[in-house]
């Protein structure tokens, strides 16, 4: 039997839902709307589609949306100028600068330079810091909260299952596993995580209950590597070129055909855990504004 499909849309309109009445109550507390400032350098076109995105879903939720398009000429230093402007900014919240920049941008320096108050993207090495000790109130890191918040809404309990984690990026790979592995309800699950570096990958992802592809390489999970049954949570997001079609398409790291005939549930590439992404990085804002309130004592 195909498996269920996980739809990362309808889920992630609900949460902006919930997240607009927030940002809505924060507005009136505050006397201003959540500020949210978007970095984008260069003019790299999938980067600008998602910006477009972003900055959409921030007027859809009463997200105050500040776009900064810098030229793909832009110096380190003229962007930690940018970056020192957002954090003296009493209206900005939280600040995003689009990954990757241009080469000659030190993008470490750039995530360093963020006020860890504004980062709601969860690099800043406090706020990772809090994430792995489990820390609360805080910010989440925005993909991994939303394959959380996928598993939730699909009545999916991690507690005492197998999760193999492909992948080790700072982005999503070991803010994956942290979460999983939480003490926490909606998590305690017994994590494992693959790699470029680990032998016969197969041999893991087969024992896997939850699997969630992170890799980066298109269609690399095929049928024969999921377990019968298994939770299947595809985090790539890939352009190929279909010859069939003569067009390029978007692939995951999955090869879609062939999960969804093994898995229980599945997320599609697109509309699986991209909408939900976007959806972590409004509620991490209005996560910056009601901590920034407390603080202030308001």
């Amino acid at each position: 039997m195909p498996a269920t499909i996980i739809d990362g849309k309808s889920i992630a309109l609900k949460i902006n839902q919930e997240t607009a009445a927030i940002a809505a109550k924060l507005a009136e507390r505050a006397g201003r709307k959540v500020g949210l400032a978007v970095v984008l350098v260069g003019d790299d076109p999938a980067s600008a589609v998602y910006v477009r995105n972003k900055v959409k879903a921030c007027a859809d939720t009463g997200i105050e949306s500040r776009m900064i398009a810098m030229s793909a000429s832009s110096t380190t230093e003229e962007v930690l100028q940018v970056i020192r402007e957002l954090n003296a900014d009493e209206n900005i919240d939280g600040i995003l600068v689009q990954s990757p920049p241009p080469p000659q941008v030190d993008e470490s320096a750039v995530i360093l330079a963020i006020d860890p108050d504004k980062d709601v993207d969860c690099f800043a090495e406090r706020n990772v810091g809090r994430l792995l000790i489990g820390e609360k109130p805080g910010f989440h890191p925005c993909t991994p909260w939303g394959v959380m918040e996928l598993l939730r809404y699909s009545g999916i309990d991690p507690k005492g299952k197998h999760a193999v984690v492909i992948g080790r990026s700072n982005i999503v790979g070991k803010p994956m596993a942290a979460l999983l592995m939480q003490k926490a309800a909606g998590a305690n699950a017994t994590v494992t995580v693959v790699h470029s570096g680990t032998p016969d990958i197969r041999r893991y992802t087969l024992d896997a209950d939850i699997l969630v592809a992170a890799i980066g390489k298109p269609e690399f999970v095929k049928g024969d590597m999921i377990k019968d049954g298994a939770v299947v949570i595809d985090v790539g997001i890939n352009r190929i070129f279909d010859e069939a079609l003569g067009k390029n398409r978007l692939v995951g790291d999955v090869k879609y055909a062939e999960a969804v005939e093994k898995a229980s549930f599945i997320t599609p590439v697109p509309g699986g855990v991209g909408p939900m992404t976007i959806a972590g990085l409004l509620r991490n804002a209005c996560i910056a504004l009601q901590l920034k309130l407390e603080r202030e004592g308001k």
